[in-house]
């Protein structure tokens, strides 16, 4: 604490000499940019450099120091205040270790920044991100943001490498659990509640991360769906589609961006000065700093942007890339690039003084022991808070495919129930993927939900396995493709009951980074199981857990109950027996297109209409000769254990606006939840429109009976769109208004704004 102490002096001197002057100064400076400007002044070069280099956890801690090879390197760099960021370094006992050596041992004392992947919890996990967003709930995803930074901070972590706000139409790509879905506005309107959670009011709060918006730009749209792909999108669907939840993110005050993987235009992301210094830092005048993904200034040498460390170097530095995780590139190469001349020393103090300012709103400053609190994290990690929280995002998360002949809910009495599925009694894969800190199979199975419900007679089989194991990594799972050895139980157990429950789908680490699938069905052999079991017995309820839009469509046609579960996290088998039993009503919504086959993907609501968009001819128009246009299930869509009626719809201009209006009435017998969506289409406009886009959306609650009239008002944010060079533009015309629970709804009228 004594290096703080007195760097601390150090800074409040320079900052008295900076208002002496500051009357004098073109350029008014806050307090905190003063005092950033006051520590950039007594920095040399290289420690500029050094907040600009990240390491991953190098050694363990608690165990002797390194002696040699890359880790004593790493370690005399953060010794020589050479690190300003280590990720992946968690527990109050560890993060207070490096954190003591940057303090103490350096010649300056800066405080690092710690970063972990906080995805969609620490070690309580919320449903995956995808799932969250389906509950459209902005309030509840807010919270579920607030209790994962709080719990993550109890560890020691400052600064979480979330929300990801990438829009992807492919379900093909497995980063789409990661994220929100296809649609910019909902994106948007979710990336603003998940950095406000993250966030607070206050960063100094020691219950409070830094976040992070990523991946800037377009990795949803990678070719194929393949991770780490190249992207290849016109101007109006960057400025449209991709940077609008980026700007929402911007504009909620997030403190870093990441850049991507993906290459855009052929230039990688790393080393796009497009995107990060006429775009972010430029046009949208943003503040914070931008870390590179996890090697990616290096990976620009096998793109063949780049032909060594230090030409990457060069490249992301230029481009506006200020820290470097995992390249080495930084602290290796731009010093003498800046004696060359090759990149100024102008923009790595502004690459540094970034970094420090976020550093100073975190309060690393004033305290950089703040987050490392013991008893805290004792008290918070793990604790009936966080658990009750993520119960709840679970329930709110379900979506409600199919109610045939109102098979759910189960009765909770006098009932034969067979449940039948590797996932049912599965501990660890409703955990879904990014549970770093998760402990192994703590997650509430289905199995265990149920067993809750002690007046029905419950029988479990597993059926078949999802998978058989794996080989060097997680990724490289080994489906179970041909043991079909316990089909014989589930199909005993079935012929007994009144109802089945089948529980199928992904297990935990069949999505997420590099988990691309080609094929969208049910994996391995359970879709034979799923068959089989309707053979002898129809009264089926499918619970889906998975992290992506599947290809159901014989589920669909043939079974009477689909629920959509996703990986619901920590409390996943409570929340899914509470709303298969109706102690909760699901409410969710999807936030991406189901289709019917993988042939239709990407898919996505918002298309463009084209020139021949219908069957206007025989053969000559938009459309594919072996499946339909339509999606399995639109955006949007969800059922729900009553009914809704819209009518009314009444729409006006005022004072430059479009004032929209419908009533809803609850026309079932339980209470519930309705998202109400309001959908556009700017009929003729200067550069094409899409068919519809979702422009406002309103969750509410009505008893029986209860009828609500809910107002929209569509200003020119929700009207307007970018032209082609990047310009919000507003124009004049016709436009139609569409309102309902899904996207496919055709409730609409027309108007003539002027």
């Amino acid at each position: 604490m004594r290096k703080i102490l007195i760097l601390n002096l150090v800074i409040v001197f320079f900052f008295g000499c900076n208002q002496q002057t500051a009357t004098t100064s073109t350029k008014k400076l806050n307090d905190l940019d003063q005092k950033v400007d006051s520590l950039l002044n007594i920095m040399t070069l290289e420690e500029k450099i050094g907040q600009m280099n990240q390491y991953n956890g190098f050694w363990d801690v608690t165990g002797p120091v390194p002696s040699n090879g890359d880790a004593a390197k790493k370690y005399e760099h953060l010794k020589k205040g050479l690190v300003g960021s280590m990720l992946n370094v968690r527990g109050v006992e560890n993060v207070r270790k490096v954190q003591k050596i940057a303090v103490e041992e350096s010649r300056l004392g800066i405080p690092l920044i710690i970063g972990f992947d906080v995805i969609h919890g620490y070690e309580t996990q919320s449903p995956i991100p995808l799932a969250e967003s389906a509950s459209w709930d902005l309030k509840a995803i807010k919270k579920s943001a607030q209790m994962a930074a709080k719990e993550a901070a109890a560890a020691g972590i400052n600064w979480t490498f979330a929300p990801m706000v990438d829009i992807s139409r492919d379900a093909r790509w497995g980063r789409v659990m990661e994220g929100a879905g296809e649609d910019p506005f909902l994106g948007s309107k979710i990336g603003v509640a998940r950095v406000e959670g993250f966030q607070g009011k206050d960063l100094s709060n020691p219950y409070t991360l830094a976040a992070c918006a990523k991946h800037f730009a377009a990795y949803g749209f990678a070719e194929s769906g393949k991770d780490y792909n190249t992207a290849d999108v016109g101007l109006s669907t960057l400025y449209n589609t991709i940077l609008p939840p980026f700007k929402s993110a911007h504009e909620a005050g997030v403190k870093t961006f990441m850049n991507s993987f993906n290459e855009l235009n052929g230039i990688p992301a790393t080393g796009d000065k497009f995107l990060q210094r006429d775009i972010l830092k430029g046009k949208w005048h943003y503040e914070g700093f931008v870390v590179s993904d996890w090697g990616s200034i290096m990976e620009m040498i096998p793109h063949g942007y780049a032909k060594d460390k230090k030409h990457a170097a060069e490249l992301a530095a230029n481009s506006g890339s200020d820290m470097d995780m995992e390249s080495y590139a930084y602290v290796n190469e731009l010093a003498s690039l800046v004696k060359e001349g090759k990149v100024s020393e102008e923009l790595i103090t502004d690459s540094a003084r970034r970094i420090l300012r976020v550093k100073f709103e975190l309060g690393l400053f004033e305290d950089p022991y703040k987050y490392c609190n013991s008893d805290r994290e004792k008290t918070v990690i793990g604790s009936k808070e966080m658990h009750d929280a993520a119960l709840d995002m679970a329930k709110k998360s379900i979506v409600l495919l199919k109610n045939s002949n109102n098979i759910l809910p189960l009765k909770k009495s006098g009932q034969k129930i067979a449940l039948i599925g590797a996932l049912a009694s599965d501990k660890n894969s409703p955990l879904g993927n990014w549970r770093l800190a998760a402990k192994d199979n703590s997650a509430i199975s289905v199995l265990e939900g149920m067993q809750a419900y002690k007046d029905n007679e419950l029988s479990y089989a597993e059926g078949a396995a999802v998978y058989l194991g794996e080989t060097n990594f997680p990724s490289e799972l080994v489906l179970n493709t041909t043991d079909k050895s316990k089909f014989n139980e589930a199909i005993a157990i079935a012929k007994k009951a009144d109802v089945v429950v089948m529980v199928l789908g992904e297990v935990g680490y069949q999505s997420g980074e590099a988990r691309s699938r080609a094929d969208l069905g049910l994996p391995g052999v359970q879709q034979e199981l799923l068959e089989t079991v309707y053979k002898v017995n129809k009264n089926i309820v499918l619970v889906l857990n998975n992290g992506r839009p599947l290809t159901i469509t014989w589920a669909d046609e043939n079974i009477p109950g689909i629920v959509e579960a996703w990986q619901l996290g920590s409390q996943s088998g409570n929340a899914i027996a509470q709303v298969l039993y109706g102690d909760y009503n699901p409410s969710g919504k999807l936030p991406m297109t189901f289709p019917r086959s993988v042939g239709q993907v990407p898919i996505y609501y918002n298309y463009k209409n084209t020139g021949r968009p219908g069957p206007k001819r025989e053969v000559f128009w938009s459309h594919y000769q072996d499946e339909t246009n339509k999606p399995l299930y639109p955006f949007g869509y969800g059922l729900s254990y009553t009914s809704f009626d819209y009518k009314d719809l009444k729409v006006s201009n005022s004072s430059g606006n479009i004032n929209v209006s419908v009533e809803i009435t609850n026309t079932g017998q339980v209470k519930g939840k309705e998202v109400v969506q309001v959908y556009i289409r700017d009929i003729i406009a200067s550069v094409t429109r899409p068919v519809k886009e979702l422009k406002g959306f309103e969750l509410i609650e009505l008893t029986p009976s209860e009828s609500k009239t809910i107002t929209f008002q569509l200003t020119k944010k929700e009207l307007g769109f970018y032209n082609n060079q990047g310009d919000f533009i507003v124009e004049p015309g016709e436009f139609q208004i569409f309102i309902g629970g899904s996207s496919d709804t055709n409730l609409k009228t027309t108007i003539d704004y002027k």
